[in-house]
């Protein structure tokens, strides 16, 4: 075929406006890259390939390139199309007569290009991934989705088929994507190359496959695998040790506590505020005692009353703007951001909160506002030491958690880092995403048992949300007394088990900065419910030695804890409907209750043998109603499981 060049490991393909190059950074897999400008740009952002050889068969009309068990097709019109055998997995789809117009690339005047890729829609195709977002859907066929970050939904640009392949979109420009019946389009407004990746096999193969190129999450520490107590806020040092000591007292394991925003001194000072926090060394060796870890909330914003503001905007430290001020976020008044994507702001930034957090005690850090939080979301009006925010805004969080990893090595220590986003990567840093500020309804919960088995397929394996929603919730309403305890049981059968929120405030009154609404302790939902999330956290207490061993598999092989259906049972075609139950490691089912007022859950079981954990009755594959009152969870094991000696 004319104007195919190739090596043992590369393929290039030039066309007018156009040069196109084929690798294969894993086995089993095929990148492709098209470069419009027709020169070379060399980035591979967060991935890690490998260069491996590749096979090529050509005539005249046609170029095939071989990874494996996968093939690419090149056409001499330039069309791509990707195949197991002669099966075909995904085609792109021509957007112009005469079958042409495969890849669109539209220059602008930032000398960036927009750049869009389609592909044919399959009927019969279901897709998972994504991050995680409250869209209510599992199978994400049919929805549109923009590749950007913004609280409470976090873009990871990578989808698994049920046709049995994983799509990775390597290019943190932000952009959309659409998983339609008639098509599959993924889009960006600011880029310089086309860069995406076909990975061929099974969820699990895919799965160690994504990490092999991402990097492989740390071994979880056991400590974190505990139960967390946090609220917005603990306003003194007082308070919240006073928490920690109830919990022991009332002879509950507490594993963490969290001391939320606005315990410092300034937005950007990244200390405690003296008048509230006397003693941060005495306090954190008390909790010590107790056996708790600290885990303190930190933000990108630097107010100009800062302390450190001056500093860092002179050593250009912060989010540079193109036009107008640096100032960027409004709250409290206007707020710059740093910039981790620079590496000395990585150093900087860390010094003082080793200095004035690590060094007195604390344990761990909370990186919120992650995405970063911008309003407006102008990017393009956006400068970091990577590139123009349009470009490369996908990657702040991948620096952000970057930061604390580089930090903590040095110290000698291992980061587990609560974050409110991520990227494809940041599971190496030891990131702990959460699903951001949610609402505290039936239907947040509902929806965000889908979003975490979509995440749960994008590599990230550390991921929890706030147990009972993040706002909207009064604790003294019976419908937020029931929401707290399916929320509970569905926080035992997460990777993280943390209680947050803001409650609606009752008669408090405070000239505090942000003041704590109601309690959010478990003994501050009604006497009733004190006992069933009492023995829900002991449960979790017993399952720790079952999730430990998941967490190693995570690391190791890159197996999500949390687990869609088919990952376990791809064979079965039901599986890949089921968005309200999942596995929990590889042995337990777990069926969360999520319907207000629902005594009774509807769970379909595959092939094998189920035991049901609260009678050790055994059941036959198939579905089954299965009756919960509101203290009662449904969760099977698999028949011999060692694990079900701790229900």
């Amino acid at each position: 075929m004319k104007n195919v060049r190739f090596s043992e490991n590369e393929l290039f393909f030039s066309r007018a406006g156009e040069l196109l190059r084929v690798t294969s950074p894993a086995p089993d897999t095929l990148r492709v890259e098209a470069f419009p400008d027709c020169r070379f740009f060399e980035e591979n952002f967060t991935l890690m390939p490998r260069d491996l050889p590749i096979g090529v068969a050509e005539d005249e009309k046609e170029v095939r390139i071989l990874a494996g068990g996968l093939s690419l097709r090149l056409r001499e019109n330039g069309r791509i199309s990707f195949s197991e055998g002669e099966r075909i997995l995904l085609e792109e789809k021509p957007e112009l007569a005469f079958e042409t117009g495969f890849r669109r690339y539209e220059n602008a005047a930032s000398g960036l290009w927009s750049i869009r890729t389609t592909f044919e829609g399959r009927e019969e195709e279901k897709l998972y991934g994504l991050g995680h977002e409250a869209s209510g859907a599992f199978d994400l066929k049919g929805c549109s989705f923009d590749l950007r970050h913004v609280n409470a939904k976090c873009t990871i640009p990578f989808v698994f088929s049920s046709l049995g392949y994983g799509f990775l979109w390597n290019n943190p420009a932000l952009g959309n994507v659409e998983l339609s019946r008639n098509r599959t389009r993924w889009s960006v407004n600011a880029a310089r190359k086309l860069d995406y990746l076909v990975i061929l096999g099974s969820p699990k193969k895919v799965a160690s496959t994504l990490a092999d190129l991402t990097g492989h999450a740390p071994v979880m520490p056991d400590w974190a695998t505990g139960f967390w107590q946090s609220r917005l806020r603990y306003e003194t040092q007082e308070e919240l040790l006073e928490v920690a000591r109830r919990y022991k007292r009332e002879g509950i394991s507490l594993s963490v506590i969290v001391a939320d925003y606005f315990h410092w001194t300034e937005q950007g000072d990244y200390r405690f505020d003296p008048r509230y926090w006397p003693d941060v060394r005495a306090m954190t060796g008390e909790l010590h005692e107790m056996g708790v870890k600290l885990v303190v909330s930190m933000w990108p914003t630097v107010n100009q009353a800062s302390e450190n503001y001056a500093d860092m905007k002179e050593k250009n430290l912060l989010i540079r703007t193109s036009r107008g001020s640096d100032r960027v976020f409004d709250f409290y008044g206007w707020q710059a951001e740093i910039d981790p994507t620079n590496p000395e702001t990585r150093e900087y930034v860390f010094d003082k909160l080793k200095k004035n957090y690590l060094e007195n005690g604390v344990d761990q850090l909370w990186f919120d506002e992650a995405e970063p939080e911008i309003h407006p979301e102008h990017f393009d009006n956006l400068l970091f030491h990577a590139g123009r925010g349009d470009e490369v805004g996908l990657l702040y969080p991948y620096y952000y958690a970057k930061m604390v990893w580089d930090g903590f090595r040095k110290m000698g220590r291992e980061p587990v880092t609560l974050t409110r986003c991520a990227y494809l990567g940041s599971q190496k840093f030891g990131a702990l995403v959460w699903s951001g500020d949610i609402p505290s309804t039936f239907r947040s919960l509902s929806d965000q048992v889908k979003a975490g088995l979509n995440m749960a397929m994008c590599g990230i394996p550390w991921w929890n949300t706030d147990v009972g929603g993040f706002w909207g919730a009064d604790i003294e309403s019976g419908e937020f007394r029931e929401l707290i305890v399916r929320w509970f049981q569905f926080g035992v059968f997460s990777p993280v088990m943390r209680l947050h929120g803001s409650r609606v405030k009752h008669g408090k009154k405070t000239d505090i900065i942000e003041p704590s609404g109601d309690p959010n302790e478990i003994w501050c939902f009604g006497e009733e419910n004190f006992a069933i999330l009492k023995d829900l956290i002991l449960l979790r207490d017993r399952l720790r030695p079952y999730i430990g061993e998941c967490m190693k598999t995570a690391s190791e092989k890159g197996y999500p804890v949390m687990r869609p259906m088919f990952f376990e049972y791809p064979e079965d075609g039901v599986c890949y409907t089921l968005g309200g139950q999942y596995m929990f490691g590889p042995d337990i089912l777990f069926a969360p209750v999520t319907e207000k007022g629902a005594r009774s859950k509807k769970v379909y079981l595959p092939e094998g043998e189920w035991i049901f954990v609260r009678d050790g009755k055994e059941y036959a594959p198939g579905w089954h109603e299965i009756p919960a009152e509101l203290p009662e969870f449904v969760a099977f094991v698999k028949k011999g499981a060692g694990v079900l000696k701790v229900f």
